[in-house]
């Protein structure tokens, strides 16, 4: 379970990030929207441990992260948008890597292999991972975090020039993580994945949350009950474009 109390990010006079408080639920899967620049991926970034929050509490399974990242990370997978992989690995010896990085050789035994075919990877088995197309990253990636057994799941942008066999294994997997349990947490401007895909939305706003619940109830405390999502996005969020580092 992930839960985040107050989260603030300031780069020097600049708020990306402020007082975020959410909690998602074991077998959830949330969307974070909001328009370029509102601080979803910097959120992502405090959640994950890549950034220090400037204030509040990150709990993943209950671990304070501030305070045991190590603990804490063994739960947690984090797919950003631009994957960093290493490249001068082969796909198969990264996927290998991940495993052992966290303990989870077994699960790379018992399903490495299924992984790669599923994301259409196994005729890249033995080649580098720079030799990689920006969506087979983008599969190896996923393919990674699903590889040592994390059930607080983040995604950037992951569905972002994957071929439309990679993105159904995704969406797949991601409904898979939901059935075992999983807490996801999944950023995306697709407004029609998000409403097919996500249990609730949490949409942002010059780092300020403007709502959090389910698609109906936007909806509804909108009176727009009978528009699309994209409608409904775009009148939540006007006006409250901005840029964030």
């Amino acid at each position: 379970m992930l839960q985040v109390n107050g989260l603030v990010k300031d780069y020097k006079k600049f708020r990306a990030v402020n007082g975020l408080s959410f909690e998602i639920r074991p077998g959830e899967i949330i969307g974070l929207l909001g328009p370029n620049g509102a601080g979803k991926t910097t959120a992502l970034r405090c959640i994950s441990g890549i950034l220090k929050p400037t204030e509040g509490q990150i709990l993943i399974n209950g671990i304070d992260l501030a305070r045991d990242q190590s603990k804490a990370k063994a739960g947690l997978a984090f797919v950003p948008e631009m994957p960093s992989l290493y490249e001068l690995l082969t796909v198969d010896e990264h996927l290998r890597f991940i495993a052992m990085c966290f303990d989870t050789m077994d699960v790379y035994r018992q399903f490495g292999d299924g992984l790669l075919e599923r994301y259409h990877l196994s005729d890249k088995k033995g080649e580098l991972v720079a030799t990689l197309s920006k969506g087979m990253r983008q599969k190896l990636s996923v393919a990674c975090a699903m590889v040592h057994k994390a059930n607080v799941l983040l995604f950037d942008e992951p569905l972002i020039g994957v071929d439309p066999a990679g993105v159904h294994e995704i969406k797949t997997d991601l409904q898979q993580a939901k059935e075992r349990g999983c807490s996801v947490l999944i950023s995306t401007h697709l407004l029609d994945t998000a409403e097919k895909l996500c249990d609730r939305v949490l949409i942002l706003a010059k780092g300020n949350k403007l709502f959090e619940g389910t698609i109906p109830e936007l909806k509804t405390s909108l009176n727009m009950e009978g528009a699309d999502l994209e409608k409904v996005f775009l009148r939540l969020t006007e006006g409250e474009t901005s840029s964030t580092p």
